[in-house]
Parts: C-alpha cells; sequence; structure tokens
C-alpha cells in the first residue's frame, strides 16, 4: 500500500490484513479437525467461535481505538457478530473489517505514529506504530497457539 504519505503504516495495515487472514484459515482447519481448546477461566477461550470474535473484536478496537486518538472519522466498524453466528459471518464480517483499515490512515503524517503516546484500554502506552504492531501480531498469537494444538493432536 504505497499511497500512504508514511509507507511504514501502509506496510503495517498490509501485514495485519495478510495475518488475520492466515489466522482465519489456521481456525477452520482447526474446527475441521475438531480440535478443542483447552479448558481454562478465559472467556475468549470458552470456544473456537470465542477466539475467533476475541481476534475480530480485537482488530476492530485497535482501528477504533487508533482513530479516536489521531481525532480522525469513526471508521463505523459493525460490531463483531455474536458467537453463535460468527462461523457463517466470519468471511464477510472480517472482508468488511479489512476494508475498514485500509483508508483512515492514508493521510497521516509519519510523525503522528510515534509521537505522542497514548494509554491503551487495558492501560499501557503506546503510540500510534506500536498499537499497529500490535494489532499485527494479535492474529499471528492466536495462528500460533492453534497451529500448537494442531500439532498436539497428531500426536496423540
Amino acid at each position: 500500500m504505497t499511497d500512504f504519505k508514511y509507507r511504514g503504516a501502509g506496510a503495517l495495515v498490509e501485514l495485519h490484513e495478510h495475518h488475520l487472514g492466515r489466522f482465519l484459515v489456521t481456525w477452520k482447519a482447526v474446527r475441521e479437525e475438531d480440535i478443542e481448546l483447552p479448558d481454562v477461566d478465559d472467556p475468549d477461550y470458552a470456544s473456537l467461535e470465542a477466539l475467533l470474535a476475541h481476534v475480530c473484536r480485537g482488530a476492530r478496537t485497535y482501528l477504533l481505538w487508533i482513530c479516536e486518538q489521531l481525532d480522525l472519522p469513526d471508521p463505523e466498524i459493525d460490531p463483531v457478530p455474536e458467537t453463535d453466528v460468527i462461523e457463517a459471518e466470519a468471511m464477510s464480517y472480517i472482508d468488511d473489517l479489512l476494508a475498514s483499515w485500509r483508508s483512515p490512515l492514508r493521510e497521516v503524517e509519519e510523525g503522528r505514529f510515534f509521537r505522542p503516546e497514548y494509554v491503551s484500554p487495558w492501560g499501557v502506552r503506546y503510540c500510534i506504530d506500536a498499537m499497529m504492531e500490535h494489532a499485527v501480531m494479535h492474529p499471528i498469537r492466536h495462528r500460533h497457539q492453534l497451529e500448537g494444538l494442531m500439532g498436539e493432536s497428531r500426536q496423540d
């Protein structure tokens, strides 16, 4: 995405899109193999559907937060589908979500991605560039977890 004033932002948007797509492919493979998530107290791991909703909600929340901090217009991303319908609606939702990521940051000057820092919803301070990197890593981390479960199930 070379039409960004700050090409680093364009690269991070592309990486986010790529890795969210790879997460979904892995999620579907885990679903097809009927692999269960470990039994933990975290509601985001209550089911594969809850995990998919969590990853989508993160992608939505990161962009909403970034736009709010930079005083950009609300990208008006629909809320994440409920867990009982997310599997059926995931592809359409993620397509819309990723389309929302492609435009708000195009005209933002590079310097605004690094200063100032802002407090995230969970209390950690991030500059915009770091939050974008966090957004890229989020689906990677969860894909890695799912790949680990797939590996474990193949060893049984």
